[in-house]
């Protein structure tokens, strides 16, 4: 088998995590609490020295764990994190049950989701029906697109570059208009049409066909339907239709902003095509389809009459790694590095090509605005540049690593200068298995999907997986818009 090479001029680089500047590899937060910690110490040593004796050894302990890493977190926050996990779960804040909760919360979506609402509305630009995601808590509203990608495997040169250039006029777009929070754009692979495939093609056929086209298409259908695969990628922006100079008065003109809002989004040249606006049903077959995933080739008809709270789970436990959800069981990995080198744009397809389980891949963005960006990287330039000046002061050099971390801080505040950019981005991937039997058999297919793109590091979402899960839905939740 071929394999696609990517030529040098389709190779894309720049990404970098946010370091900011601490002591023995700790955050500045953790150097701030551990240099309280020790003056602490002090004060309370100068009144009694026997108490030296317990508060030092824990200080030395936490700072321990603070300069520690462990999954590509300190020590620390990962050991907190799980306490925290711990005493939720034995409070029972862990699980869901839709048929204790009182009313009116059973007509709410769990966790993250809870508070959003599903409105119908109507686009005058269209003349369709849109359904609107609005946020009660925050007043924003999330407008989802469906996509129809094109490939770009066997484009020119040229085009893949030009629809580069395009989404970058899009994020260009998107860091100037104070009304737009946040993005996120999500794939979702299902295997195995089955029924879908077999009603496609019977609406296909025509009796005057070949025999022998007439035979090869029904045995095709008859011996591959878990060969094939329904591919459905979505994009999501999350508007604030208030943050205007003329808020809109009522329910109903914020949700007209909001579609104004996103209308200007102009995605011609990015590579994909707009389907069309989500519609409420839409949306309540992607939700209710990712909690429940025998439901996803259901008709219309079984999704139209649902209530929003109806298109969550009836059950479901948040585990430390696992999510199990009305019979099925997800698995959240979240992005924990990406690579140093030049990657090529088709770095993810890997993770987008269809396997044995469903799974949804999903890029949530929040692009900064100029000003804010700028500042980023000049923190983000002295605490690297102060990190290596520490470690030269006590090793006589510094590191080769920390020397690499510096120049590629200065490259992105060249870039920025150039007119890129700054990006706050995450990756996010959620695999669903039928059964408890078939989880280890769907960690290992992403675990491969994972190692197939060839340098992209990933770990699991500990103790958030029901978030991470919401996460990849049109519900209007995204982590990076706060």
């Amino acid at each position: 088998m071929s394999t696609h090479e990517v030529p040098t001029g389709l190779r894309v680089d720049g990404f970098r995590s946010r370091r900011s500047f601490g002591l023995g590899g700790m955050s500045r937060n953790t150097t701030i609490v551990v240099a309280l910690a020790l003056t602490f110490d002090g004060i309370l040593g100068t009144a009694q020295h026997a108490t030296l004796l317990i508060t030092l050894p824990v200080t030395a302990a936490l700072a321990g764990l603070a300069a520690a890493r462990r999954h590509g977190m300190s020590a620390l926050s990962y050991y907190w994190a799980r306490t925290a996990w711990k005493r939720a779960s034995r409070a029972d804040a862990t699980s869901y049950r839709q048929i204790l909760l009182p009313q009116p919360f059973a007509l709410d979506l769990p966790g993250v989701g809870a508070s959003s609402s599903l409105i119908q509305a109507h686009d005058p630009t269209t003349g369709r029906t849109v359904g609107v995601v609005h946020n009660r808590s925050t007043d924003w509203m999330t407008v989802s697109t469906l996509l129809a990608p094109g490939g770009s495997l066997m484009a020119p040169t040229g085009a893949v570059r030009g629809n580069i250039r395009t989404w970058s006029a899009v994020l260009d777009a998107m860091s100037t208009d104070e009304q737009i929070k946040g993005a996120s754009v999500t794939i979702q692979i299902t295997p195995g049409a089955g029924e879908a495939l077999g009603d496609d093609v019977k609406r296909r056929r025509r009796s005057d066909a070949p025999k022998l086209a007439l035979d090869t298409i029904d045995e095709l259908v008859r011996t591959t339907p878990r060969a094939t695969a329904s591919v459905a990628p979505w994009m999501s922006v999350i508007v604030d239709p208030m943050a205007t100079a003329t808020p809109p008065k009522d329910l109903a003109e914020k949700v007209a902003e909001a579609l104004r809002v996103v209308d200007g989004l102009d995605l011609t040249g990015t590579g994909t095509d707009i389907y069309r606006r989500t519609t409420a049903t839409d949306l309540r077959r992607i939700v209710r389809s990712a909690y429940d995933p025998d439901s996803f080739h259901a008709r219309d008809e079984e999704f139209e009459e649902l209530q929003w709270g109806e298109c969550g789970p009836v059950a479901a436990d948040d585990d430390w790694e696992t999510y199990a959800h009305d019979g099925a069981v997800s698995v959240s990995m979240v992005l924990r590095e990406m690579p140093r080198r030049p990657i090529p744009y088709s770095v993810l397809l890997p993770l987008m090509s269809p396997g044995r389980f469903q799974r949804r891949v999903t890029l949530a963005y929040r692009v900064l605005d100029p000003h804010e960006g700028e500042q980023v990287l000049e923190r983000e330039i002295s605490a690297a540049q102060n990190r290596a000046d520490t470690t030269a002061e006590t090793k006589g050099r510094a590191r080769y690593s920390q020397k690499a971390d510096f120049q590629r801080a200065e490259q992105a505040a060249a870039q920025a200068a150039s007119g890129a950019q700054v990006v706050d981005w995450t990756l996010l991937v959620t695999t669903t298995a039928r059964s408890a039997a078939e989880l280890p058999a769907a960690r290992q297919d992403l675990a491969r999907a994972i190692k197939a793109t060839r340098g992209i590091r990933m770990r699991p979402a500990y103790g958030a997986q029901a978030a991470v899960f919401a996460a990849g839905l049109p519900i209007g939740y995204n982590p990076l818009v706060k």
